[in-house]
């Protein structure tokens, strides 16, 4: 890679350097999504991974393991929405593979020192990570409608709903990079990514918190996830599954409020610390 020189950096634009400068910052963004959308071309294989493991989890709760532990009428109802969110908490492993990869083998470094914003490299990472989740949850939508599921309200619904589970996604995200960058090693990453089963399967996804001890149902009901799980049914109309999912307790009237809340508070949280720590970065 060439030297960067000042000339280069003053031609990029005022401020790029630095990361001044909301133009130059959009297009570093942008070259690095295209960065990481090129990985895709050269790793086929896991992008398909990662698109068939959620229908693969849908199709076993819903024919091989059943379920639908205190569920009144068609459990496929209650089942999809579910897995929409459920599938947004799982898969960062990937992102998080990335980001490490990244630090451990100095391409960050050469990033950092060339004439490009500095929040470009996780802005484009997070985007590139966004538009699979897009590609996944068209899937998964798809293989419900092919196993029965409807959803019963207008457009306006689906789109909000579908909203609330991207939104719910890019809080993840961000923790996933908050925590790759301080494992900072890939051979972590698993250990971390452990994490994320308990509090995927700690909701109402494929059970209600009433077939659930009483201790658990009421933390799986404060669970962030089972407030997506619940707006999103919500938004779906599902006769069933959505009445199933509502249990009289603050947190499922209120799961459409909690269902913004909670990603935004999350948001508020990691994505700065991600920030500060990845421009902390071989200081």
């Amino acid at each position: 890679m060439s030297a960067v020189t000042p000339e280069a950096v003053s031609a990029k634009g005022p401020g790029a350097a630095g990361g001044g400068g909301l133009g130059w910052a959009l297009a570093d963004s942008w070259t690095m999504t295209r960065r990481e959308l090129a990985r895709w071309a050269r790793r086929p294989v896991q992008v398909v991974v990662g698109l068939v493991f959620p229908v693969m989890l849908l199709l076993m709760f819903g024919f091989l393991i059943g379920g639908g532990r205190g569920i009144e009428g068609e459990y496929v109802a209650f089942l999809v929405p579910g897995m929409l969110a459920l599938t947004m908490a799982f898969g960062l492993e990937s992102t998080m593979l990335a980001v490490t990869q990244d630090l451990n083998k100095g391409v960050v470094d050469r990033f950092r020192s060339m004439p490009m914003a500095s929040s470009a490299v996780l802005v484009g990472r997070s985007v590139a990570d966004m538009l699979q989740s897009a590609l996944g949850l068209g899937l998964l939508i798809g293989v419900g409608y092919a196993i029965g599921w409807r959803w019963h309200g207008g457009p306006v619904d689906l789109l909000a709903a579908v909203g609330l589970l991207l939104l719910f996604r890019f809080a993840m995200l961000w923790i996933g990079i908050q925590l790759a960058l301080v494992a900072g090693r890939p051979e972590m990453v698993q250990a971390v990514q452990i994490l994320v089963w308990p509090i995927g399967f700690l909701s109402n996804a494929i059970a209600t918190p009433e077939s659930m001890p009483g201790w658990l149902g009421a933390t799986v009901e404060w669970n962030p996830m089972s407030a997506t799980a619940t707006a999103v049914r919500g938004l779906f109309g599902a006769p069933d599954g959505g009445a199933a999912a509502a249990t009289g307790s603050w947190a499922a009237e209120h799961a459409g409020a909690l269902a913004v809340l909670w990603p935004v508070a999350l948001l508020a949280v990691f994505f700065p610390l991600a920030v500060r720590r990845f421009g902390r970065l071989s200081r």
